[in-house]
C-alpha cells in the first residue's frame, strides 16, 4: 500500500512567521536608519528594538528550513540545480528586473542607470533593493549543499555535533572582536583564519540536518528547552541595541547583537524551531491551515514582492501615525497581506512558476 505523504504544519507556520518577520524588520528600518547609516535621535528605535529583536531570526528560520529539506541531497546534481534554478534563479531574475524599472518609475534612478543596474545582476544586487542580497547567499548554500551531503550521509553523530561546537564559536566572535579586533590568525592580510571555514549561514543549514536526525520527534524537553532559548536570547539581542542607544552613531555599532551570524540570534532561532517543528493541525480541511500552507507555498514571491508593498504603506501611513509603536506593526501587517494577495494572483497566471517560484 502506497504511504501518503503528511505536510508538516509546524514547518508551514515556521515558514510562514519567518516571512512576516522578514517584512517586520524592513517595516522598521525607516525608524532608526538615518542618511549614511547614522541612527535617528528619538524614542522610535527603542519600538524598533522592542518589535524586531525577536525578528532577527527570520534568514535563520528560512536558512534552517533550506537545511531541513534538502540535506543531504540525494539527487544527482544536474537535476538539484535544474530545479533550483527553476524555482530561485528565474524569478530572482525576472524581480531583479522589475525593481530596476521600479527604481526608474518612483524616480529614484535614470533610465540609463535602471538598464545598467539589469546588466549588474549578475555581480550584485542594487542598493534600494537591498533585501535580494539573500538570494545570493541562498545560491551559495545551494552550491555546497551536494559537496557536503556526502560527508552527512556518513558522518556520525559526535562528526556533527564537532562541527556544530566550533560553528557555535564562531558566533561569539562578534563579541570576541569587540575586545580583540583580530583573532585566531586574523589580520589585514589574511582573511581566512582558522576557524573561517566554520563560519556563516551553513551552520544553519547543517543544525537543521541534526535536529532532523536527532530531535524530529516530539520531545518532553522542546518546549522548556526553547523557551529559554527564546528568552535569553532575547535578552541579548535587544538587550545589547538598547544599551547602545545614545552611545553610538552608526547603524553598524547598533547592530552589534543583532547580527545573523551571532550567538543569541541563533538561540532564538533554534528556540523558535524546537517549539513549532511539531505543531500539527487536528482539521486538515480547515480554512486557517489551507491559507497557512498556501502563503508557504508563495513565500518567496511574497519575498520578493514586499519592498515595492511596503515602500507604498510607508507612504500611506508614516504622515498619520507620529510613533514607531503603531506604525511598524501597521506597515507590516498591511505589507504581508498585500504582497500575499498579489502573489496569489500572479500564482494564477499561466508559466507563474517563473514569477514566484
Amino acid at each position: 500500500m502506497e504511504q501518503i505523504k503528511v505536510r508538516n504544519h509546524g514547518f508551514d507556520l515556521l515558514r510562514v512567521l519567518a516571512c512576516y518577520m522578514v517584512i517586520q524588520v524592513h517595516a522598521g528600518e525607516f525608524f532608526y536608519i538615518g542618511a549614511g547609516g547614522a541612527v535617528l535621535p528619538g524614542e522610535d528605535p527603542y519600538w524598533v528594538n522592542l518589535f524586531n529583536s525577536l525578528c532577527r531570526t527570520a534568514v535563520p528560520l528560512f536558512v534552517m528550513l533550506s537545511g531541513y529539506f534538502l540535506l543531504p541531497v540525494k539527487e544527482e546534481m544536474s537535476q538539484f540545480f535544474r530545479k533550483r534554478f527553476i524555482r530561485v534563479v528565474i524569478p530572482f531574475i525576472v524581480w531583479c528586473v522589475l525593481y530596476a524599472f521600479y527604481q526608474f518609475m518612483m524616480g529614484q534612478v535614470e533610465l540609463v542607470t535602471a538598464l545598467i543596474n539589469i546588466l549588474k545582476i549578475p555581480v550584485n544586487f542594487g542598493v534600494e533593493v537591498g533585501h535580494l542580497w539573500y538570494v545570493y547567499m541562498l545560491l551559495g548554500l545551494y552550491m555546497i549543499a551536494p559537496i557536503i551531503s556526502p560527508w552527512l550521509k556518513v558522518a556520525t553523530r559526535k562528526q556533527v555535533e564537532f562541527y556544530l561546537y566550533v560553528w557555535g564559536v564562531t558566533l561569539c566572535l562578534p563579541y570576541i572582536h569587540l575586545l580583540f579586533p583580530s583573532v585566531l590568525g586574523e589580520c589585514f592580510w589574511n582573511k581566512t583564519p582558522m576557524l573561517y571555514y566554520f563560519t556563516g549561514f551553513l551552520g544553519f543549514m547543517i543544525l537543521a540536518f541534526y535536529a532532523k536526525t536527532y530531535w524530529l520527534a516530539k520531545k518532553s524537553w522542546n518546549l522548556p528547552v526553547g523557551v529559554l532559548l527564546i528568552v535569553t536570547g532575547y535578552a541579548i539581542t535587544a538587550g545589547g541595541f538598547a544599551a547602545s542607544l545614545g552611545k553610538v552613531a552608526t547603524v553598524p555599532e547598533l547592530e552589534i547583537t543583532w547580527g545573523f551570524e551571532s550567538i543569541n540570534v541563533a538561540m532564538m532561532s533554534l528556540g523558535l524551531f524546537l517549539l513549532i517543528k511539531n505543531i500539527q493541525f487536528s482539521n486538515e480541511d480547515s480554512p486557517v491551515l489551507r491559507v497557512v500552507t498556501d502563503i508557504s507555498k508563495l513565500s518567496y514571491g511574497v519575498y520578493l514582492v514586499h519592498i515595492m508593498v511596503l515602500n507604498f504603506f510607508y507612504a500611506v501611513f508614516n504622515p498619520i501615525y507620529d510613533t514607531a509603536l503603531i506604525k511598524i506593526p501597521l506597515i507590516a501587517v498591511c505589507t504581508f497581506v498585500v504582497s500575499y494577495l498579489v502573489i496569489k494572483v500572479l500564482s494564477l497566471l499561466p508559466k507563474s512558476k517563473y514569477i514566484v517560484g
